[in-house]
């Protein structure tokens, strides 16, 4: 019986931990990769990087952006941050 109570602030701070930093960050994991496979032509996206672009195409892995002069630059998936919706 002694040996519950000794470990019960180390189960107490499992529990805490898992609240407060791996729940929260798994849910973000997922809306992030919910918000990657969703990507559709035309959606304004910014990089990881800080890259402003317009999806132009998609593939499997892959995406092309077009930037504000023309250009288009092709990225991987992931490494879209988020899509940015204006007003």
């Amino acid at each position: 019986m002694d040996y519950i109570v000794t470990l019960m602030p180390l189960i107490l701070m499992f529990v805490i931990f898992y609240f407060l930093l791996i729940r929260p960050q798994q849910k973000r994991q997922k809306a992030i990769q919910q918000m990657q496979s969703e990507l559709k032509k035309g959606d304004k996206i910014v990089t990881i990087g800080g890259l402003h672009g317009i999806v132009d195409a998609v593939d499997e892995g892959k995406i092309v952006i077009k930037c504000g002069d023309g250009t288009r630059l092709t990225y991987d998936r992931a490494a879209v941050r988020e899509v940015v919706v204006e007003d």
